[in-house]
């Protein structure tokens, strides 16, 4: 099976979303870090735990993270040993790419899945060094999403109820 590493959840506010998973869950996050991409501003932090981890991001209006309508689960992310060629196959097995970062820069790119309400993320290996070095300094290297693996496509498996 495809390991993913980590859910994300794109939120009103950050402070609160982060508070609330701690009180409840006992999740425990990394510093809250801003970025931009393109002209959108946005805030960002994973759990310690993990993987997988959790993802909080709180995004402007009209950037990919738009959390205007109300926070929600975003995206399930895993590992790309090739973006340009994993997000054409995931687009031609039905989820098409919503959001592509390369033209500025970056190499992820989310595919909706209307089916789940929600979006897959592919981020490009070559940036996992520095996802662990700012995120999860003791962490173990992650494998990558692999499309090739009959084993992993469409599979199922019936269990009984313990």
């Amino acid at each position: 099976m495809n390991t993913f590493y980590h859910l994300c959840f794109v939120v009103q506010d950050i402070q609160r979303a982060t508070e609330d998973l701690t009180r409840t869950l006992g999740v425990t996050w990394g510093p809250v870090r801003g970025g931009k991409l393109g002209d959108w501003e946005y805030s960002i932090v994973f759990s310690v735990e993990g993987p997988p981890f959790f993802e909080i991001i709180q995004g402007a209006p009209g950037s990919p993270w738009d959390a205007t309508a109300g926070s929600r689960f975003d995206h399930i992310g895993y590992w790309s040993g090739d973006v340009t060629a994993d997000k054409q196959h995931l687009a031609a097995r039905g989820a098409p790419i919503e959001f592509d970062s390369c033209p500025y820069g970056r190499s992820f790119t989310y595919h909706r899945l209307d089916s789940i309400g929600a979006r897959v993320e592919l981020v490009d290996i070559t940036a996992q060094d520095g996802f662990l070095a700012m995120w999860a300094p003791e962490g173990a290297t992650m494998p990558v999403l692999d499309l090739d693996d009959p084993s992993a496509r469409g599979k199922t498996v019936d269990r009984q109820p313990d």
